[in-house]
């Protein structure tokens, strides 16, 4: 058994497959569930997997059954070992374990050649030596039958002859297939003599150039459910018409046990797209920088961008297993990251865009440490020291030099507080040859230490801040989605495009406390989100990527653009 280091508590409610699940061990139908994860090694997994993750690994352990991770191999044109690794690494990170070492379709290649070889002698396959093209032109439309292949009635001596030879990589690509002999008028298209197998000379990442044939997707798929003694293949509702073929092939073939396909509703976001075409030419057209780019909705990407696994795990578990498709706002699973790390996350002080504060005051040289609390809702947490000097930056979005009726922050003749620290009061603003603010003079009340006037008097803003001395330069990237529409058009994705899914900031400042720590935690920076190292964070340059703001802006910002 694989071990992980978070362990997942089982998932409280109950939904439709968990009702089955439970319904098939009470009648005594199955001793022991198995179920499996099985993803084809052709890309990264994202969001919509990990709802696949949860249930499959959720239901195995709440019934203290048995899940596979499976790899469904079958197509060494487009799978990778990279691919295979990422998978491993992404179930792992989500807290899940699986049993045994990882399985893979490939591994039933032997077997799955000798079933379709009984299924050309009993009558139930054939070669056909149709293209691609010609077999997409008679299969047919949903109003009009397919039309029957002029090699349908081959015999089995002359397909199995053939068949052999495909194996033997006689013939090229493209030249022959193996298709079942079902209905070609069938209603459903997917027992229209559906291809079986295909020539395929390409070296595969586990069987190098043994094989010049590969099985279909549907083919293996419920060939290997059954090698496994799956009980409860769970999969998409786009896989729900392709559920009476699974069971052909099960009835045709001396398969050990016969498992059930149940289909679930697969995950849809607001300002996503999930589509692994998609997402594969994101990353090959230079749109983002590789599969773990934070922009992207893969679990890798997520990873990257600080969004905690337990988040994840929450928000499936918030929209439930459905029966119908449906869209779920990326509020839901905002949410959920920002409920997490709200509890969890340490709070520092960064300043992103930063203006500098000449306090004339406050004696020249003298640096004075303040105690700031790790999390206000945490005695436990501690507190940190923080240096207060006569020079200091602030947001530059916090001063305004004509300010609008209801802004409370800097501005001439105002005055603030600062957090942890003093009341300031700006008296004049610098500017450069260009008009452009680039310094403030102010006071600051020594009587106001610790962030109250003994004469009670209030002010109605408090402000973040740093050390000009002490605090350390940083680059600090901010992440908005990907797609500025909630609902992209996936045939033209790059039209959908946000340009400003991210924007980078070369001169923010941070505290010393963010740039001596190496944690890969998340940590707020307050009044600014929530912020994680990035792995091209070096000692001489710290780099962090922003997680997810304190609050949804973004929506709010395009509304009515979608």
């Amino acid at each position: 058994m694989t071990t992980t280091t978070e362990p997942v508590a089982a998932e409280a409610g109950r939904d439709f497959i968990r009702d089955i699940v439970q319904a098939d061990l009470d009648s005594g139908k199955y001793r022991r569930i198995v179920t499996r994860f099985p993803p084809e090694p052709n890309g990264y997994l994202h969001i919509g997997h990990a709802k696949s993750i949860a249930l499959n690994f959720g239901i195995a352990q709440e019934f203290s059954g048995r899940c596979n991770l499976r790899f469904d191999d079958t197509n060494p044109t487009k799978e990778e070992q990279e691919y295979i690794d990422s998978i491993q690494a992404d179930v792992r990170w989500l807290g899940y374990a699986w049993d045994g070492e990882p399985v893979y379709a490939s591994d039933y290649f032997d077997r799955l050649y000798e079933w379709a070889e009984g299924l050309i002698v009993a009558g139930h396959a054939y070669v056909d030596d149709q293209s691609q093209a010609q077999i997409r032109e008679t299969r047919g439309t949903l109003t009009e039958p397919g039309k029957n292949s002029p090699f349908r009635d081959r015999s089995a001596a002359e397909s199995l002859d053939l068949f052999r030879r495909m194996k033997a990589g006689e013939f090229p690509n493209g030249a022959r297939v193996l298709r079942a002999k079902i209905d070609m008028s069938s209603g459903n298209i997917n027992l229209r003599d559906p291809v079986l197998y295909r020539i395929l000379h390409a070296t595969h990442p586990r069987t190098g150039t043994k094989w010049s044939i590969y099985p279909s997707y549907d083919y293996a798929h419920g060939q290997s459910d059954a090698i496994e003694g799956v009980t409860h293949s769970i999969c998409t509702l786009e896989f729900e018409d392709h559920r009476p073929l699974y069971e052909w092939l099960l009835d045709k073939l001396p398969v050990p046990s016969k498992p059930h396909q149940y289909e679930f509703a697969r995950l849809n976001l607001t300002y996503t797209l999930l589509s692994k075409r998609v997402l594969t030419e994101l990353v090959r057209g230079g749109h983002v920088a590789g599969w773990d780019d934070p922009r992207m909705p893969t679990i890798a990407g997520l990873k990257r961008r600080g969004v905690p696994p337990v988040a994840i795990r929450e928000f499936v578990k918030r929209i439930g297993v459905a029966k119908a498709n449906s869209v779920v706002d990326v509020g839901m699973l905002e949410f959920s990251i920002r409920e997490h790390l709200n509890k969890a996350a340490p709070r520092r002080m960064a300043v992103l865009r930063p203006l500098k504060v000449v306090i004339e005051n406050y004696p020249e040289g003298q640096v004075e440490e303040l105690e700031a609390v790790n999390h206000p809702d945490d005695p436990s947490a501690g507190t940190r020291r923080v240096a207060f000097g006569r020079e200091l930056y602030i947001e530059r979005d916090d001063f305004m030099e004509n300010p609008p009726k209801k802004f409370f922050r800097l501005s001439p003749g105002a005055e603030v507080r600062l957090r942890y620290a003093y009341f300031i009061k700006c008296r004049e603003a610098v500017k450069n040859a260009a008009g452009e603010v680039i310094e403030l003079r102010c006071t600051y009340d020594p009587a106001t230490k610790g962030g109250n006037a003994p004469d009670g008097r209030k002010v109605k803003a408090t402000m973040h801040w740093l050390s000009v001395a002490q605090s350390r330069p940083a680059e600090i990237r901010i992440y908005n989605p990907l797609f500025a529409k909630p609902n992209p058009d996936a045939a033209n994705f790059a039209a959908d495009l946000n340009p400003q899914s991210l924007e980078v900031l070369q001169d923010a400042r941070i505290e010393p406390a963010i740039a001596e720590t190496n944690s890969p935690e998340p940590m707020q920076f307050e009044r600014q989100g929530y912020f994680v190292r990035d792995k091209d964070s070096t000692p001489e340059k710290p780099v962090f990527n922003r997680t997810i703001g304190l609050r949804d802006t973004f929506a709010k910002e395009i509304g009515g653009k979608g």
